[in-house]
């Protein structure tokens, strides 16, 4: 805190005066009639202002800060948060608080008063006297109001009443107001600098965020080695009281109030005493995670266990250990995770033991009983139904109504399970565990912020839905670098209908504008949306496999470049960013992308360079040297990151591992992916190349560019390559005079790309071939056919046209959405691996498919076929679970007024799981014959939760080996 002993006592004395001379006692429950009505915080205009104005109450003015006053029966909590509002202020007006001074005849200006109702003598003064509306308090769960009171007591003139329906309530008070004043939750943790502030006034009104809509909303740090470890252990020399105290303080400025600590190797009750008395007087609400029993950390069971880890030999020890974990415990707030997993995260049997889990659970809950000397249902707990604990709750487990369902997702994002619409009412509620990290398979994946929050928002929302209100709980690794979409989780449980489909983009707008002021932000906000977009598609870790195309629409080429061009920006930022923004816009922004951008870069560079290899081209080795670069830049990023980044304060933060994986399990060290040399012949020969070919041209074979149509205009392209030393002259000739390449003759050196253009004023009206002729001295021709594609093309410009045996319809565009049934269409920005998703809201109707008809839900697409033939039609899907359990996710497709035809979206194979979360997409598909000409594409809403993204039409016996498939194919 920050006051000094003397001072405070003074300032006690103060306040008992003024509680013992005190107003006219009334009810806490009676408010005054002329009290202003509620203003939501997030909703309404900023209560605080930056500028001098009459009807504002200055808490700073002319380098003066209004007090502080908190009665000593409050919560010790409030207290020390009081002391980080105060060096709140301090950092926002470079002025301290001051103390009062007691004096009977002194006369107070102004003060901040703060107190929590019926806890602190001050607050129920008010309450009594009629100057704050009490009723609105009284009984809410962690509520708060902010509002000016004019003469709260004699001899205080105005002042700003923080006052909260209990301790976290107040708290959140305190920080909301620090928040507004421009101090960041990541201030400290993200070196957000404050802007200096010359005047802070409190706007007239009555100003609370309500009340939460999700009871508990916290976080869990896990797989925290080698990264957070190794920078607690430097810093803290272990997971003591003053790392958690920084934790429980970022958990209650984001309005949080749930911790699972560490637990590979930490054991937060057992390594500091003193961690576990911080967190309560704090208010943070501690629990163990999914496998942690009855309040006791895994590592504990190493540290103080006797016998097996098996309830069937050693229930005794077992009971005397939960046993010990309850009463150390004590009144903590906490919640308990009760059942069983075996030892280490793994199942605890083959089999699904279902009486032996409910002899656990009861004599679990008999423990709890007779150690808290409570009724057990008093006592918060869990089941998480977490990986294989979910059969046990299918093959028909239960237990207590007052426990707490923890549903899990499949640590990939996905939620495995959600109640029915309707299902019955729990005392105990529901929750979700949630991850952002994993260590498991098909990858680990640890090093860098993967999560869209676009996606996070479609799967908790459709949570919200479902009524799982209880807990929100998120793996968030070593909580560095997963700042934003921990904030947006956290915000997003506070209040899930501040937030709609629409609005994450604008939400990472806001977010920018917290950590960067007004520099700006649109242009940062897009740098957020598009990196975390890009990394949702393919985990880091991951890419050591074949990825994007090497050779089919320049996917993998593109990737590099959208990359790159995001990198480009966000440099161009750091370089013109103001010096004090500089090291949080390198670690929350710059880094991530710089550091994606170059690993995407070294593994494209690696494939290039195998393909090339296998080709003979004498680019290979400079392919291998890129690679060689590119690793070398990694390093130094994470250096700068490590050791200069904040003057080394974030020291080993990046020392996760992140190249050269082989299987699920990260590598002991970053690993130089293995590369090819050649050593070409002095004079090589001239290959060519054509896109979406495997192989490069041969001689005698039939080889043909993409075909072209009049009504879109494009262009193609071939590329030349050398296998030897010496430079090769070549020419290309055609047989068509509107061919136009884009040069005809030249030197290659290592390769050339050239542009196929047509020149489309002079295409006679009969044309639809051509070829092209590429030659070089000393070798045969290669002919290759270029066709035109004469079809007529409608002009509409709303259709979907086929290109080269593709239509390729982007989901969120071009439709007609047909609503009824309770059921809208709404489109989810940012949300698809390529663009937006579209999905039917609310997640919880669901239509039978012998009730569909022509007034079913259903989008509709027009698209125009060149030629007819057998098309395979692909529907690209988020990659939504089964959450229903019940044998699949249903929709309906339909062309032109056929019977609709009923797809399975869900594959329980295990393989098709690991595809999907590994692309993070699921793929449909289904075979029709369609004639040529122009059609409509009907998808009917059957089961919830199914997200679009794309739908590709491809003539059967069409190769793809995109990874985002086609591009879309609009007639532009």
């Amino acid at each position: 805190m920050y006051f000094t002993r003397t001072s405070y006592t003074l300032a006690l004395g103060y306040l008992f005066c003024l509680l013992a001379c005190g107003t006219t006692s009334r009810s806490p429950l009676e408010t005054s009639a002329d009290l202003p009505t509620e203003l939501n915080v997030r909703t309404a205009t900023s209560y605080l202002s930056f500028n001098p104005d009459d009807a504002s109450l200055p808490i700073f003015r002319d380098g003066q800060a209004a007090p502080i006053l908190i009665d000593e029966s409050d919560f010790p909590g409030v207290a020390r948060v009081a002391g980080h509002l105060a060096a709140d202020l301090e950092m926002t007006t470079g002025r301290l608080p001051e103390t009062l001074s007691h004096s009977t005849e002194q006369t107070i200006p102004l003060a901040i008063i703060v107190g929590t109702l019926g806890k602190s003598r001050l607050i129920d003064q008010l309450a009594a006297a009629g100057k704050i509306p009490a009723a609105a308090l009284q009984g809410r769960w962690e509520k708060f109001y902010l509002t000016t009171v004019d003469k709260p007591f004699e001899n205080i003139e105005r002042a700003l009443v923080i006052a909260g329906s209990d301790k976290r309530g107040t708290i959140y008070g305190m920080f909301d107001l620090s928040e507004k004043m421009g101090v960041s939750p990541w201030n400290w943790w993200a070196d957000v600098p404050v802007e200096r502030q010359s005047f802070l006034g409190i706007r007239p009104g009555l100003y609370t965020d309500g009340e939460p809509k999700v009871k508990y909303r916290g976080i869990f740090i896990n797989d925290e080695a080698p990264a957070l470890s190794g920078w607690v252990h430097e810093n803290y020399g272990k997971f003591n009281h003053e790392f958690y105290g920084k934790v429980f303080e970022l958990i209650l400025r984001m309005k949080g109030n749930y911790l699972w600590p560490a637990m590979w190797g930490r054991a937060i009750y057992d390594d500091d005493p003193r961690s576990p008395e911080l967190a309560d007087e704090y208010g943070v609400v501690l629990g163990t995670s999914h496998h942690e029993p009855l309040m006791r950390a895994h590592v504990e069971w190493d540290r103080y266990g006797e016998g097996a880890w098996n309830y069937n030999t050693n229930p005794t020890v077992l009971q005397d250990f939960w046993r010990k974990g309850i009463q150390r415990m004590g009144d903590n707030e906490s919640i308990v995770s009760i059942g069983m997993r075996g030892d280490g995260d793994e199942p605890m049997s083959e089999e699904s033991n279902i009486a032996l889990l409910e002899k656990i659970v009861r004599d679990q809950r008999e423990i709890i009983a007779a150690e808290t000397g409570k009724a057990v249902e008093q006592t918060p707990q869990m089941w998480a139904l977490y990986k294989e604990v979910q059969e046990y709750y299918d093959k028909g487990m239960r237990v207590p109504d007052d426990v707490t369902l923890l549903l899990c997702d499949d640590n990939w994002g996905n939620i495995r399970k959600l109640p029915p619409p309707d299902a019955p009412a729990r005392s105990g509620g529901y929750g979700i565990y949630y991850h952002y990290d994993y260590v498991g398979g098909p990858r680990n994946y640890k090093w860098i912020n993967t999560n869209n929050i676009a996606r996070v928002w479609e799967q908790m929302q459709m949570a919200y839905e479902h009524q799982v209100r209880q807990v929100w709980i998120v793996n968030v690794g070593d909580i560095k670098p997963m700042e934003l979409p921990t904030q947006f989780f956290l915000d997003l449980a506070w209040d899930p209908e501040q937030l709609d489909h629409e609005q994450m983009t604008r939400y990472t707008r806001q977010w920018a504008h917290q950590q960067f002021n007004d520099f700006r932000t649109g242009e940062i906000a897009y740098l957020l949306d598009q990196y975390s977009k890009f990394n949702s598609r393919r985990k880091p870790e991951l890419l050591n496999l074949p990825t994007y195309s090497l050779t089919q629409y320049d996917e993998a080429a593109g990737i590099v470049a959208d990359y790159k061009a995001l990198e480009a920006r966000a440099r161009s930022i750091l370089n013109d960013i103001p010096v004090a923004y500089h090291d949080a816009f390198y670690q929350l922004v710059y880094f991530p992308i710089a550091a994606s951008a170059n690993l995407n870069e070294l593994y494209f560079s690696r494939n290039v360079n195998q393909w090339y290899a296998a080709q003979g081209r004498v680019a290979t080795n400079r392919w291998a040297e890129k690679v060689k670069a590119c690793f070398t830049r990694d390093s130094l990023l994470t250096y700068y990151h490590n050791h200069l980044l904040a003057d080394g304060k974030w020291n080993h933060l990046m020392d996760q591992t992140h190249i050269g994986y082989t299987y699920w399990q990260q590598p002991p060290n970053n690993n130089m992916p293995e590369l090819t040399y050649l050593q070409p012949e002095d004079r090589g020969r001239l290959g060519v190349w054509l896109p979406g070919q495997d192989r490069e041209v041969q001689e005698k074979e039939f080889n043909t560019l993409p075909t072209l149509y009049p009504q879109l205009q494009e262009t193609t392209f071939l590329k030349l390559f050398n296998t030897g030393k010496t430079p090769l002259s070549y020419q290309i000739s055609s047989n068509q005079d509107w061919v136009k390449p884009e040069v005809t003759s030249g030197l290659i050196t290592t390769e050339q790309r050239i542009g196929i253009g047509i020149d489309w004023e002079q295409l006679p009206p009969e044309a639809s071939d051509a070829q092209l002729t590429v030659s070089s001295p000393g070798q045969d021709p290669r002919t290759i056919h270029l066709y035109v594609n004469r079809n007529n093309i409608p002009h509409q410009s709303s259709l979907y046209v086929e290109q080269n045996d593709v239509v390729s319809i982007k989901a969120e565009s071009g439709y007609i959405a047909h609503n009824g049934a309770g059921i809208e269409w709404r489109t989810i920005r940012n949300y698809g691996r390529t663009g937006d998703g579209i999905k039917a809201f609310p997640s919880t109707v669901t239509i039978a498919p012998d009730q569909l008809s022509e007034d079913t839900p259903h989008l509709t697409y027009d698209f125009h076929l060149a030629s007819g033939g057998d098309f395979d039609i692909k529907l690209l899907l988020g990659p939504t679970i089964d959450f229903y359990d019940k044998g699949g996710l249903l929709t309906a497709i339909s062309i032109d007024g056929q019977t609709p035809r009923v797809l399975n979206i869900h594959d329980p194979e295990q393989y098709r799981w690991d595809r999907s979360v590994s692309r993070n997409v699921n793929e449909v598909t289904t075979r029709s014959f369609i004639p040529p000409g122009k059609h409509q594409l009907k998808i009917w809403h059957l089961d919830p939760g199914i997200v679009f993204e794309k739908i590709v039409l491809s003539r059967s016996g069409k190769k793809d080996n995109t990874f985002l498939g086609p591009p879309p194919t609009f007639k532009r």
